[in-house]
């Protein structure tokens, strides 16, 4: 099954409190080019397009050198925009992702879509247990709960693109600790976390 991806990177960023989110380095490569990666190396993904809107015109260019597709979108929501870009792509399955998931791996972008593919349902989310977010040292902001879980929404969806328009689509949660994306930067303590689980990550593999 072909994915068409799409990057969502129009957001304000208000709480990291200095220039374009996306662009802000965890390592030596800016958050989205991470993403981007992520999602180049990951079978499945057929195509790849970049939300942008007047609030990141930084991005905008930034991401002109990659192989994407670019969607200016009018920057009134994450969700309001999301919609508006995905009825601007051809109907298919669309992975929407969040520009601050710097860790994300095309390991774990393939992961998600072989569960979409087994679940039968026109839409996945993925998302993080709270607890395992605490012991990594982050909050949850926008829990919610299934079952007896506290959640916290992962910033990473498939859905039936040529659904967007239905009110509700029945939906799969894919619950996940595995930290590569359990971490959202949105606050300038989240990026040095980033930061400290890069460079162990790194550290483990030379020494492999």
């Amino acid at each position: 099954m072909g994915v068409i991806a799409l990057v969502m990177a129009g957001g304000k960023g208000t709480r990291m409190g200095t220039g374009e989110k996306p662009l802000l380095k965890v390592g030596d490569k800016p958050m989205i080019e991470r993403v981007l990666d992520a999602l180049m190396g990951a079978e499945g993904i057929e195509e790849i397009a970049v939300a942008v809107s007047g609030h990141t015109p930084g991005v905008a260019k930034f991401v002109e050198k990659f192989p994407i597709k670019v969607l200016k979108t009018p920057g009134s929501g994450y969700v309001s925009d999301m919609r508006y870009a995905i009825k601007r792509l051809k109907p298919s399955a669309v992975l929407t992702i969040s520009a601050d998931l710097p860790l994300v791996t095309g390991e774990v972008i393939e992961e998600v879509i072989r569960r979409y593919e087994l679940c039968e349902k026109p839409a996945l989310a993925v998302a993080v247990p709270a607890e395992a977010r605490r012991r990594l040292g982050l909050g949850a902001d926008h829990a919610f709960e299934v079952g007896d879980r506290l959640l916290v929404p992962a910033g990473i969806n498939i859905l039936d693109g040529g659904r967007i328009d239905e009110p509700k689509l029945e939906e799969e949660v894919l619950v996940t600790e595995r930290w590569e994306i359990a971490v959202n930067v949105n606050e300038p303590e989240d990026l040095k976390i980033a930061e400290s689980l890069l460079n162990h990550a790194d550290e483990g593999a030379g020494h492999e």
